[in-house]
């Protein structure tokens, strides 16, 4: 009878704990558990892999991917060996210290943490729930359970790397590393991984920057509970949070909107350089009024890739400076930067060769009269003068020749946008456009790539873009070895011939430009104000040119030379050019041949004239009323509405007196006063 009684009780005993048993499975499998795909920050690297930029995730928090892979073997086993030695024994729970800690609430009234194995934790952050209460102890038991059954143990460990917290905004192991030390988890010594262990247990009462005693303490029980060897109890604790890497952020800012899914940007940028030429442009700044912002931009011009970007010294609004504007891709006016492709363009249509002489004298088409930058003509030059000493006549009259449309569509095939509004002029010549410091880039690139246009890359994974012609190999070339010519800066360590630039400064000194290459680099550099004040006293040549030639030192120690002349090459003495070449004449012979053109009948070209105190009188006939004198190129009487004229103030010696009519055509004369 007690056989029988005992066998039955046996039988309940059993199938009670089996029903436990499946009950507790069902509630183990029924966990709904939290997502364990949280977002990461966007990352941006540069062309060797080095982190650039890092976005942060949502409520500003920074939390960063991170593989165990990536993570130093001795630090995961400090981790372990002082949050839960048994981790990779129990399955997500671990009894015996679970009993610890229950007896601990017994004494103390309180849940204390010392109780959840690293499953646990992950639980909690997963659903950053808290731990001082036990349906919350409860819920992580059932969580971490459930994990244990549809995850890895390096699964879940991984969550713990990229899930605990660092103080502040960091969340991960890599967040928390290069915030406190600059250096990736693999590169940690054993002080360093002892902080990062004890960190995430209070990371806001343990924050190095705001208590550095309790972090130190904290670290050193984590150093004498795993019995580290040779433990450095002295070692420094951070004083402060590095600030999250950020180069390049108008760039990066630009490129993260084209592409807002892509959880990594891989760019075609050198962070180091970066860094040289984004000093280089605070520097520029420095001593400049109020409000004046720089821009640089580097490619390399064999393949178009991108090495530099700098949008502004500063990234935040300062001084006025509205930092937060990107200038590289802000339209502003390229001063004289267009000549070169003027140039160019009339080499290639036969119009022009560098040893080619053209007029700079006072001219007018209808209402447009140019004047030199320095208000002084210099009358006849060759074309290769004309262009070092950027003479506005000249092109404006190449221009005129060639049509301001062909030049806008050159520009275009050039790979430049340009903007204007209703039909270009002839002030297209010398700055009336808007183009953006990367159009200038681009097209200074395919001159020096010999007329060949391709464009601008700032990805690593981008397709190459195809590449075509827009201005001959010889032309290119013509153009480059005159810009080679023109002396560098004063206190620049590149020589003559080495780097091919042109300077440009926009109407009312708004811009300042320098644009140059080498054999290899394209570098483009902008100064002037973002919101299109003038800079009194702004020159390309004087602050923008220093600025390039400075970054094209921080590229390379070894200047790549630029290329020989192409083999049809036009290479002669003005002498030697075919007839038409020698001398160029526009469409409307402005300066010669006209017979409704101005004549000066006194003084006599060539007189020798005693001085006078009333002055010099002069005489002309013919001509389109008002007319305009000048005196050495400068202008001296204007809207004269009469065919005479007195003439003060001249000195003893040599004066050329010219006579401009409103069609811009116009006589000279060379007298010598005693």
């Amino acid at each position: 009878m007690i056989g029988r009684y005992g066998l039955f009780a046996l039988v309940v005993v059993l199938g009670t704990a089996a029903g436990l048993r499946d009950a507790f499975d069902r509630w183990v499998a029924t966990a709904v558990l939290p997502p364990v795909l949280a977002e990461s920050s966007v990352e941006v690297h540069d062309r060797h892999g080095t982190l650039m930029r890092v976005f942060p995730v949502e409520n500003g928090r920074i939390r960063l991917a991170l593989t165990i892979d990536r993570v130093d073997r001795d630090f995961l086993d400090m981790l372990i060996a002082y949050e839960d030695k048994r981790f990779f024994r129990h399955r997500g729970v671990d009894p015996i210290a679970l009993v610890r800690a229950a007896m601990q609430a017994v004494r103390t009234g309180e849940v204390r943490s010392g109780g959840s194995t690293l499953t646990m934790q992950v639980a909690r952050l997963l659903e950053n729930s808290g731990t001082g209460r036990w349906p919350g102890k409860l819920r992580q038991i059932r969580v971490a359970l459930a994990l244990e059954r549809r995850l890895t143990k390096a699964q879940i460990l991984e969550l713990y790397l990229n899930h605990a917290p660092y103080g502040g905004p960091l969340e991960g192991l890599r967040a928390g590393t290069l915030a406190w030390f600059g250096k990736a988890p693999a590169r940690l010594n054993q002080a360093e991984a002892a902080l990062m262990v004890a960190l995430p247990q209070s990371p806001e009462t343990r924050r190095p920057d705001r208590h550095p005693k309790a972090a130190r303490a904290a670290r050193d029980r984590v150093l004498a509970r795993v019995d580290a060897p040779e433990r450095d109890l002295n070692a420094a604790i951070p004083a402060a949070m590095k600030p999250m890497v950020r180069l390049a952020p108008h760039l990066t800012d630009a490129l993260r909107q084209e592409d807002p899914l892509a959880p990594r940007h891989d760019l075609t940028l050198d962070a180091t350089l970066q860094r040289h030429v984004a000093a280089l442009a605070r520097r520029s700044v420095e001593g400049q009024p109020r409000g004046v912002s720089a821009a640089i931009v580097v490619a390399d011009h064999r393949s178009g890739e991108v090495l530099a970007s700098v949008g502004s010294p500063a990234y935040e609004a300062a001084d006025g400076a509205l930092g937060f504007v990107d200038m590289t891709r802000a339209v502003r006016s390229p001063g004289s930067t267009l000549k070169p492709f003027i140039y160019g363009l009339a080499f290639d249509q036969g119009l022009a060769h560098p040893d080619t002489l053209i007029d700079d004298s006072p001219v007018a088409f209808g209402n447009y009269a140019p004047q030199n930058f320095d208000g002084f003509f210099r009358g006849e030059v060759t074309v290769r003068e004309a262009l070092r000493l950027s003479l506005n006549i000249p092109p404006v009259l190449l221009t005129h020749e060639l049509g301001p449309a062909r030049l806008m569509a050159s520009l275009r095939q050039g790979g430049a946008t340009p903007r204007v509004s209703g039909k270009p002029g002839l002030a297209v010549a010398l700055g009336g456009v808007g183009l953006t410091l990367n159009d200038l880039v681009q097209l200074y690139a395919g001159l020096a790539a010999g007329g060949e246009a391709r464009g601008l890359i700032w990805r690593q994974e981008a397709e190459p873009l195809s590449r075509h012609r827009f201005m001959s190999r010889a032309a290119a070339w013509q153009v480059g070895h005159i810009l080679s010519g023109v002396t560098p800066p004063a206190g620049t360590a590149a020589g003559p011939g080495q780097i091919a630039y042109k300077t440009g400064t926009s109407y009312g000194h708004r811009d300042a430009w320098a644009i140059g290459y080498d054999g290899a680099h394209v570098v483009g550099v902008w100064l002037g104000r973002p919101d299109g004040t003038s800079v009194p006293g702004a020159f390309g040549g004087d602050l923008a040119a220093p600025i390039l030639f400075e970054t094209f030192g921080r590229i390379a120690t070894a200047r790549t030379p630029l290329p020989p002349p192409p083999p049809e090459t036009l290479i002669v003495s003005t002498s030697a050019l075919p007839k038409p070449l020698q001398r160029f004449r526009t469409r409307d012979a402005v300066f010669s041949g006209d017979q409704h053109a101005p004549t000066v009948t006194f003084p006599p070209d060539g007189a020798t004239l005693r001085r006078s105190g009333d002055g010099i009188p002069l005489k002309w006939r013919s001509g389109v009323l008002p007319m305009t004198v000048l005196v050495n190129g400068a202008p001296v009487l204007t809207q004269l509405r009469r065919r005479d004229a007195i003439l003060p103030g001249l000195g003893p010696g040599y004066s050329r007196i010219s006579v401009i009519d409103a069609r811009g055509r116009g006589a000279e004369v060379e007298v010598r006063l005693d």
